[in-house]
């Protein structure tokens, strides 16, 4: 890879947020990474524009960025729904024959497989959504109905679960091309009650390449944490590594 050239680590964040998950990130990931959050249309400052909630329109949205050809080796990271996204690209990119990410970083999120409760009730009764985030902690205190949250944060979320469930059924769905050969590295919390540490072992089943599970402090939403982009750091680091190095130009007579 071209010398002092960092490895871009694009990342995906969960349902309902934007990118601010990310933005305490640099210090953590030490050198030679460079982030590069994915703000999603309907939310922070493309609040006004069009949420997607179907794969086709995912990938219209993002795939200009990774279709291009890359001046280096880069990393997908994805939490939660962001994990499927990451996952929905990388196998877009197989399917057309394109290169794909060095590493496929997925966490907080049971594969497309496994049962997910979240994105199963993207259409059930404000009542029973509001009480499954409740016990994941993804409901703000004093969240009262009508207030703030309520009208502009929980239409986004479950627009957004809707996605995942899309996603997810896709992703189900026999592949072309076959099985992804990307590398994984898997994350999850050790105290996650959404995507237990057992659960996102199943997501060694969703690539032929080499994979490893790593579990870190937190609940469902360790992306806030700071052990996560310190591992990340230490993986995109090993994908320069491992890359090949740039030719050296012949010396002019």
């Amino acid at each position: 890879m071209p010398d002092g050239q960092p490895v871009r680590l694009h990342c995906f964040a969960h349902a309902g947020a934007g990118v601010s998950c990310f933005h305490g990130w640099p210090g953590d990931l030490g050198r030679a990474v460079e982030p590069v959050p994915h703000m999603l249309p309907g939310r922070e400052s493309r609040r006004r524009e069009p949420r997607v909630v179907r794969r086709a329109a995912l990938l219209a949205e993002v795939t200009d960025t990774f279709t291009r050809a890359p001046s280096g080796p880069y990393v997908l990271y994805g939490h939660s729904l962001g994990a499927l996204v990451a996952y929905t690209i990388t196998r877009a990119l197989h399917e057309a024959g394109l290169p794909g990410p060095a590493l496929l970083a997925v966490g907080a999120c049971p594969p497309p497989d496994a049962p997910s409760p979240l994105s199963d009730a993207h259409d059930a009764s404000e009542e029973r959504l509001l009480r499954l985030l409740g016990e994941i902690g993804a409901l703000p205190e004093g969240a009262a109905p009508g207030g703030l949250w309520h009208r502009a944060v929980l239409p986004v979320l479950r627009d957004d679960l809707a996605l995942a469930d899309d996603l997810r059924a896709a992703a189900r769905e026999p592949a072309a091309a076959g099985p992804l050969p990307v590398p994984l590295l898997i994350v999850a919390g050790g105290d996650d009650p959404v995507a237990r540490p057992a659960v996102m072992e199943g997501w060694r089943r969703w690539s032929t390449g080499a994979a490893a599970v790593r579990t870190v402090p937190g609940d469902h939403f360790f992306v806030r944490g700071r052990e996560l982009p310190r591992l990340l750091g230490h993986a995109c680091r090993a994908v320069a590594r491992a890359a090949p190095a740039r030719p050296t130009a012949p010396a002019r007579p």
